[in-house]
């Protein structure tokens, strides 16, 4: 049974319809047998149980008559609220970030998604170790939040979880380093990164793969894909480029699983150009893209900082009174291209339009330096996108045909000055 708290004197960007269906997408995507999904008017959140106690009384009635397992609220629950709510109805309940952490348990893939994936939940449980709770236990994938007991147990006590804690940190942290200097790799043949962001479901592993002609997992349901996946693709004048696919966004993150995240989002930091991907099918889109943007603000990506691209998808499933409204609301300093990733709608207007701004975004340069200067060169490469190198033709010096991008311009003419070769 799904509860969804409309808490009236709380403002939210959302309509509460739109708050409802998400929380039923989430709950579909660990296949859970729905029974009941409600929306209960809360006026003032209770210390107790967070919900009104009348409220309480017709879920606890709903629970025995169906028989319900298990109880999902759409809200942040005290570890007091959620044993207290379990007392009272009869029923296992979790709350949204619980939630979430579990459809993160049973998708992420890779050693670094599932480190940081058992990170988070460790630290959210942290405060709730209750030895009545059958929940710490569990018998199948994912962190055993919906399965009952099974053959281990988690952890036992507060000391020996936050040793575990310390452990997975230390984990992290080299995971972290091996990703840092794959970056670093790639740097060293800079080609540009285009990042794919945008809400869960909005559609960008299926535009990843159309791009790409990749395989990475693509479905309609909130965070098919938790993992980075990156690919190469020469663009149609020639030019390689790097996609990067990122895990979807959404509203209310749990803090600990925005923390652990923060390095797969960091792929965005490094970004010639960001790919905004919205679903423009959904009623809700704009509240979706300001969640978009609240994040990519606090990583310090902004269309100011770095290029942007909106890309409207699912217009063969829009309402065309919808898209109207969306035009005219949007913001005219990014540009858009309304696209259907599933049938290729405008795709190649997409891709021109990539070319035409990473043209715009940089320059092209050419340097000489002596052999004596040969160590500047690594700025060349760490800052720029190197196209070609050869000797001069008296052998004493390396030419180098580089793009500089915009915001590197000062730095570079500062570094290069007497070496730049005017065309």
């Amino acid at each position: 049974m799904l509860v969804t708290p409309d808490i009236t004197r709380q403002p939210n960007r959302r309509t509460i319809e739109a708050r409802k269906a998400e929380f039923e997408g989430l709950a579909d995507a660990i296949n859970l047998v729905l029974v009941q999904s409600i929306v209960v008017s809360v006026r003032e959140i209770k210390p107790a149980t967070f919900i009104g106690g009348g409220h309480v009384e017709a879920i606890a009635e709903t629970v025995k008559e169906e028989k319900i397992k298990l109880l999902l609220l759409d809200c942040q629950l005290s570890p007091i609220q959620q044993r207290n709510l379990e007392k009272q109805t009869g029923a296992k309940v979790l709350d949204r970030t619980a939630l979430i952490l579990e459809i993160f348990g049973e998708r992420a893939a890779t050693r670094e998604g599932v480190l940081q994936v058992e990170l988070a939940h460790l630290t959210y449980q942290k405060g709730r170790l209750v030895r009545s709770w059958t929940h710490l236990e569990r018998q199948r994938g994912g962190l055993g939040f919906v399965g009952g007991p099974g053959e281990t147990q988690i952890e036992s006590d507060r000391r020996q979880l936050q040793d575990r804690i310390t452990l997975l940190s230390q984990r992290l942290d080299k995971v972290k380093k091996t990703r840092t200097e794959q970056r670093k790799a790639r740097k060293v043949v800079p080609h540009p990164i285009i990042s794919l962001v945008g809400y869960t479901n909005a559609g960008k592993s299926t535009l990843f793969n159309y791009l790409t002609g990749a395989t990475a997992k693509e479905a309609d349901m909130l965070f098919a894909t938790l993992d980075t996946t990156v690919r190469r693709r020469v663009l149609p004048h020639k030019r390689e480029v790097v996609f990067s696919d990122t895990v979807g966004f959404i509203a209310d993150l749990p803090t600990d699983l925005v923390a652990a995240f923060r390095s797969t989002l960091e792929e965005v930091t490094d970004a010639h150009l960001v790919l905004h991907v919205r679903d423009i099918s959904n009623p809700d889109h704009l509240a979706q893209a300001q969640d978009v943007e609240d994040v990519l603000k606090d990583l310090g990506v902004t269309p100011e900082e770095v290029p942007f691209i909106e890309v409207w998808n699912k217009i063969d499933q829009a309402d065309e009174a919808l898209l109207e409204q969306a035009r005219a609301q949007h913001r005219s300093d990014v540009p858009v291209v309304e696209v259907s990733a599933v049938t290729g709608q405008n795709i190649d207007e997409l891709i021109s339009l990539i070319e035409d701004i990473l043209a715009k975004s940089s320059r092209l340069q050419r340097v000489i330096l002596p052999h004596e200067a040969a160590g500047k060169a690594h700025w060349l490469f760490e800052n720029g996108e190197v196209t070609n190198q050869f000797s001069s033709e008296d052998e004493l010096s390396i030419v180098y045909e580089v793009r500089i991008p915009k915001n590197k311009m000062s730095g570079f003419l500062e570094e290069f000055g007497p070496f730049i070769l005017m065309h």
